[in-house]
């Protein structure tokens, strides 16, 4: 099919001339000219119209298209990033983000924007991404027939057999050795995990004398990196109990019902394994607030997840439930109530004592490790990840090892090694911080954030 003409444009261009202010006028200028192929006019056009409606959701998406068209991938992204924090985004966001985490390598959570695009509007489906992610769409030609299965490849819809049952089998059932020893810090969240989850397998008789069952769940929330994953699985080393590490894409499936199903059978496999940690990295993917969603099928999924915490079909006694996530703003607020993550943790990055601990731990068993100052280089990563120490000490480590290779003589490690190396690392959690003050100050409702403003001190 042809492309927009030259005359079409400048007759478009003539009518926002003579209507600056119809909005939908100036958004099909603008659409017009990207479907032209001239992404850099229509960055401009969507650019002009932002300045007088800088509220617009679809004006911004098609912002961040111009950007994508014109290989601009990381204005896009910023822009991207700015339409998922609001809840009316359009789900076109989500599939513009797939493309641009696609493009940077990282594809599983290219796959993660790219389902939830779908789920929440099939029309925002791309046979084209769909194929590059080894993703099939999920369609229903009669959306009557609970029991008609159908899957979209290539844009053609066509019928399918019934998939087969998932199997708990499929989850992997860890036994970590890692204890809290192990974790460098934390030493408050260490002590809630203790209370909700370590005391009450060490003196279960006391629990039940007071009718509290062994179990339970924690959310932990706060910048990436911090060591909330580590965490869980040292939990797990604690009390010598299985570990189960549930991501999206054990739960997640193409198929109506089944991700339901995959949802009920990691639950029942950790109780048949108990005592157990069940850990959901990201929860926030699994457990979205249902007002943000469209369709039927997230739904289902989020209460299927709220039934087996409440152990409606089978008893959670020694299941004990970890999740993290990043973004605890976007979490359906019935997974806080009491009976499910009734333990909402903060973990902040680490404090200098913590830094001083990590850094120790990671420097264990280097060339000149017990001779560094942790001390001063605590103060030198104020406000530093564990992840962004892990960048540290591998940029210090990758410097001597190229002098070494010149030298043809290994050095020890130093404190003014890290202390440079330490310059060149911008702390990860600044960006998370900025947003997650604006929920603190603004979104705070029954105090759910006041950990975030105590350590941001406002």
């Amino acid at each position: 099919m042809p492309g927009p003409t030259d005359a079409t444009i400048a007759a478009l261009r003539a009518a926002v001339d003579v209507s600056p202010d119809n909005l939908p006028l100036r958004k099909h200028l603008a659409d017009t000219l990207l479907d032209a192929g001239r992404a850099e006019e229509a960055e401009r056009e969507f650019k002009a119209s932002i300045a007088r409606w800088p509220d617009d959701a679809a004006l911004k998406l098609g912002l961040a298209t111009a950007f994508w068209r014109q290989g601009k991938a990381s204005p896009a992204l910023v822009v991207v990033e700015e339409l998922l924090r609001q809840s009316d985004a359009p789900a076109g966001t989500r599939v513009l983000h797939a493309r641009l985490l696609l493009a940077a390598g990282d594809v599983e959570r290219a796959v993660r924007q790219y389902m939830l695009a779908v789920d929440a509007d099939p029309g925002a489906a791309d046979p084209e991404l769909s194929s590059r992610l080894g993703v099939r769409d999920r369609s229903r030609r009669d959306e009557d027939d609970d029991d008609d299965r159908r899957d979209v490849v290539d844009g053609r819809v066509r019928a399918s057999a019934v998939p087969p049952e998932p199997s708990a089998e499929d989850v992997d059932l860890e036994r970590p050795v890692v204890r809290f020893a192990d974790v460098g810090g934390m030493d408050a969240v260490k002590d809630e995990i203790r209370l909700k989850i370590i005391h009450p397998l060490a003196h279960p008789e006391l629990y039940r004398a007071y009718g509290k069952a062994i179990g339970g769940g924690i959310l932990m929330y706060g910048p990436p990196g911090c060591g909330k994953t580590h965490l869980a699985r040292a939990t797990a080393g604690e009390i010598n109990a299985g570990f189960v590490a549930v991501g999206i894409n054990d739960v997640l499936d193409m198929w109506i019902g089944s991700s339901e199903k995959n949802l009920h059978g990691i639950f029942d496999r950790a109780r048949r394994a108990a005592p157990c940690v069940l850990f959901f990295d990201e929860v926030d993917a699994l457990a979205a607030s249902r007002t943000d969603m469209r369709q039927g099928a997230g739904r289902h999924v989020i209460n299927q997840f709220l039934s087996e915490l409440d152990g409606v079909q089978a008893s959670n006694d020694g299941v004990l439930i970890l999740a993290a996530t990043n973004a605890p703003w976007h979490l359906d607020p019935a997974f806080r109530r009491p009976g499910r993550f009734d333990r909402i943790l903060f973990v902040p990055p680490p404090d200098a004592p913590g830094r001083a601990a990590i850094l120790r731990t990671m420097l264990a068993g280097k060339p000149g490790a017990p001779d560094l100052d942790y001390t001063l280089l605590a103060k030198k990563t104020d406000g530093f990840s564990g992840a962004d120490l892990k960048a540290v000490v591998d940029r210090a480590i990758e410097a001597k090892l190229r002098d070494a290779m010149r030298d043809g003589i290994p050095k020890p490690l130093t404190s003014k090694d890290l202390a440079t190396a330490a310059g060149g690392v911008i702390p990860s959690t600044r960006e998370w911080f900025a947003t997650a003050r604006n929920y603190a100050l603004y979104a705070n409702q029954g105090g759910a954030y006041d950990e975030v403003l105590k350590h941001m001190k406002l």
